[in-house]
């Protein structure tokens, strides 16, 4: 492709220089932490030379303008060339840098959103572009008026190999995100040896592979700033595909010794950083380039600042259900982004293809404008939830079978590190879906979540329920799951029923109340059950409705387990690694007066109905009354 530039002459040799700069901040940072990869970093230096200085359009003392145009190092191990350009642009002291991987510093050894210049935590590579196609379909499609940011991704070849990267590509052409732009720095190494197309000698498939997913592409010559000017060029004048620039360099560009060779990934440069930054130096033409260098292009338009901190989100009316009517958590699920999004303008829904089973294509027929269908794709489904959210742009509802999520659990780890605002839910879970079968059986989803850090965790057992609890997600900073079952169950809550967060329902006690008995979804209408027939035995039973399993309401459960003479029996559709009833061992650990039992799926589950499975599987009405006498015999 033809390259053009309107830059003049000077000013492409001070972004030579700045390149070259960039190059000796990324030696000294990794020298004085004693760790690093500035070889990863050298390779890209005049990538990111032209794109902080010549063609992003950002406020660099305002990092965190929505009209910024948005940029995202997916190969994160290069952080240190990242601090750099915002130390060049004025944002961060130079002598900051020296600080990097340093206990209290937040320049940490690869991005994450402690800093404001940061809208996601990248290192674990593959992840980068899905969380660009967030922000890209936000800009596009879903800020008011449209705004014409761009937005950047640097990704590294090695993780050409990630297929997280291939969905988002088909999710970008499909779009048609003409705002988006993906970098490839091809400098042939990974960290062991050769990446994978490098070994095979197949270095123009990057761009044939990209072309095949829908993009735009060239491939120039990556350490040229004259042909990365023309390729960003190029790149604004596509209309209707992302574009992609694969840009081949060399590993340790500038560094004699060193450059194109093995054995250097993530290794400072030691004794030898000072003969490098000697030879890198003898290049640069302007030695008293200024801060920041070029004068930096802003934006040219604004947009809203954010409101969330200032915003509460409620539902649109009261849930309409009435109370004994069966209607599955799932449906109401629909409903509730409906009422959601009817108050609330940045309520959007996304769906990986089971939207007809999820219910959130209630949402699509409702406000089409703020649904985005994902497809079979639940790395990308997380990954762009995560990018619509950045910088609070909208309020992300996705939604998929529980038992799915779990293959985006590295993207749903990622998003607690850039403390992502998103909204997670899981529906089909356990085995009380019945016939489908194990394949789609959640009986994991639970553990998972409760070891993502600050994740708050709902789980209702009627439709009231869910659609408060989604009430209460929108308004939780940070990530949340809800967990909805595939079996209708009866309304037990009246529509001005008060829900909280950490705090669970106690839906049947009683002066002469013998056990406590704890169920959530599907087993508290089977401990409801049991808690008939316990009574027809003459002993009552206080029922307790979890709601709420991150955080667990403790006291309420402890309490009221004292009180019915220290037994206690959970149930629930989960495997016991990680469930809900390891969940309330854990909070009454230190209750030396308080035994349990737990009740849970046991072994591999397997098709059949879902009354057969709960009752084979140990968590049925027949199997807790079982259990509430053993417990009280002894």
């Amino acid at each position: 492709m033809k390259i053009t530039s309107d830059v003049n002459n000077e000013d492409i040799q001070k972004l030579k220089d700045v390149a070259n700069k960039l190059r000796i901040h990324s030696i000294e940072e990794t020298n004085a932490s004693n760790s690093g990869h500035p070889t990863s970093c050298c390779s890209c230096a005049e990538v990111m030379s032209v794109l902080f200085f010549n063609e992003m359009r950002y406020k660099p003392e305002n990092p965190q303008d929505p009209a910024n145009d948005r940029f995202v190092l997916s190969k994160g191990h290069a952080a240190p060339i990242l601090y750099a350009c915002w130390a060049e642009a004025g944002f961060i002291p130079l002598a900051h840098l020296l600080t990097l991987r340093k206990f209290d510093s937040n320049l940490q050894g690869h991005p994450t959103a402690e800093l404001p210049f940061i809208d996601v935590a990248t290192g674990s590579l593959g992840q980068g572009l899905s969380f660009c196609c967030g922000m890209a379909y936000t800009a596009k499609y879903l800020e008011n008026g449209k705004a014409p940011l761009r937005v950047y991704c640097l990704m590294g070849d090695g993780e050409f190999a990630e297929g997280s990267v291939f969905e988002a590509m088909s999710f970008a052409s499909f779009y048609e995100l003409d705002n988006l732009v993906a970098i490839i720095d091809v400098n042939r190494l990974g960290q062991s040896g050769e990446t994978m197309l490098e070994k095979e000698n197949k270095s123009d498939f990057y761009a044939k592979r990209a072309e095949a997913f829908g993009f735009q592409a060239e491939t120039i010559d990556g350490n040229s700033v004259e042909a990365l000017i023309g390729a960003f060029t190029n790149a604004r004048n596509c209309k209707k595909k992302p574009y992609c620039i694969v840009a081949q360099t060399l590993k340790g560009k500038g560094i004699p010794g060193i450059e194109g060779q093995s054995n250097w990934h993530g290794k400072p440069l030691g004794d030898k950083a000072a003969d490098a930054i000697k030879a890198i130096k003898s290049h640069i033409v302007n030695q008293n380039l200024g801060v920041p260098p070029l004068k930096i292009k802003s934006p040219e338009f604004q947009l809203a600042p954010n409101q969330l901190e200032k915003i509460h989100i409620n539902l649109s009316q009261f849930p309409k259900y009435k109370i004994g009517e069966k209607i599955a958590t799932r449906a109401a699920y629909g409903d509730g982004l409906v009422s959601l999004a009817d108050n609330c303008p940045l309520i959007v829904g996304m769906d990986g293809d089971v939207k007809n089973s999820t219910f959130s294509i209630k949402l699509m027929e409702k406000h089409p404008d703020r649904f985005i269908e994902c497809y079979i794709a639940e790395q990308l489904l997380v990954g762009v939830a995560i990018g619509c959210g950045a910088r609070s742009r909208t309020i992300p509802f996705a939604s998929t079978f529980a038992c799915f999520l779990t293959r985006a659990f590295d993207q749903i780890r990622m998003a607690a590190l850039s403390q992502a605002n998103i909204k997670l839910c899981g529906s089909h879970c356990g085995c009380s879906i019945g016939e489908d079968g194990p394949s789609q059986m959640a009986l994991e989803d639970i553990a998972m979540f409760r070891s993502i850090p600050k994740c708050l965790i709902i789980y209702p057992s009627d439709a009231v329920a869910t659609e408060k609890g989604m009430e209460l997600m929108a308004n939780y900073k940070g990530i949340s799951y809800i967990r909805t079952s595939r079996p209708t169950t009866s309304v037990i809550y009246s529509p001005e029923e008060v829900f909280e967060i950490g705090k669970c329902k106690v839906v049947k006690e009683g002066v002469k109340d013998k056990i406590t008995i704890v169920g959530g979804g599907i087993t508290l209408f089977e401990a409801l059950a049991a808690g008939k027939e316990l009574s027809n035995k003459g002993i009552d039973a206080c029922i307790i409705d979890i709601f709420s399993i991150k955080p667990i309401d403790a006291k309420t459960i402890r309490d009221h387990a004292v009180r019915t003479g220290g037994i206690l029996l959970t149930v629930e559709d989960h495997y016991l690694e990680g469930g809900m009833g390891e969940a309330i061992n854990s909070a009454l650990s230190e209750q030396k007066d308080v035994k349990i039992k737990n009740l849970y799926v046991t072994g591999l589950p397997r098709s059949g109905l879902p009354e057969q499975l709960m009752e084979h599987f140990g968590i049925s009405k027949n199997c807790i009354v079982k259990a509430a006498l053993a417990l009280l015999q002894h």
